[in-house]
């Protein structure tokens, strides 16, 4: 037996004669590999549209609300070409100052605008995991690292901070204490202990 191309909408087609014909829904989808969900659907478009129902439909949507209007994105454009160094801060600012032919859009909208349009490129915002440099010493106990954290408020409505030191090379809590929070306009920490 030889092998034969079937078209999609003829497949589609096929499966909805069997369920016409009696077949399950549930034998049906899984003898052509797909969901219930699916032979509903061809069901429903063979009867609403006939075998033009069963082609493959744009699942690109019919409108974009939150985009901006035509006559904004030409303004954007028309104000950038005029002074090409100006970014999208400026741009906003002078449309709402001078009149924008919609509703002002946002900064982050004009810059999405400049660059749908080519007129800056995207720039990378924050640094990667890969950019930063960990400060580490050769061997433990050269370095501590000390961090005070203050706020911590207790129950009763005393303040306190917690203090830690780590080591710089294991990354080991070499102390960690919670002292009392200083009193109102001092910063010193408790002296030690003889």
């Amino acid at each position: 037996m030889a092998l034969m191309n079937v078209s999609k909408v003829e497949q589609r087609y096929r499966a909805v004669l069997a369920v016409q014909a009696g077949d399950r829904v549930s034998e049906v989808a899984r003898q052509y590999g797909v969901s219930r969900q699916s032979v509903h659907t061809w069901l429903a478009r063979y009867a609403e549209d006939g075998l033009a129902g069963l082609d493959d439909r744009s699942h690109e949507p019919e409108s974009c609300p939150h985009q901006a209007p035509p006559e904004v994105e030409a303004a954007v454009y028309e104000l950038r070409r005029a002074h090409p160094r100006w970014g999208a801060r400026r741009i906003e600012f002078e449309l709402g100052r001078n009149g924008c032919p919609g509703r002002v859009p946002s900064r982050m909208t004009v810059y999405r605008i400049l660059i749908r349009h080519g007129l800056v490129s995207r720039v990378k915002r924050k640094r990667g995991r890969k950019d930063y440099v960990r400060w580490q010493r050769e061997e433990p106990m050269q370095l501590w690292q000390m961090d005070i954290v203050g706020g911590v408020m207790l129950p009763g409505g005393k303040e306190v901070k917690v203090v830690t030191c780590v080591d710089d090379h294991s990354r080991f809590a070499v102390a960690a204490k919670v002292v009392p929070g200083p009193p109102a306009g001092r910063c010193a920490l408790p002296s030690p202990k003889p």
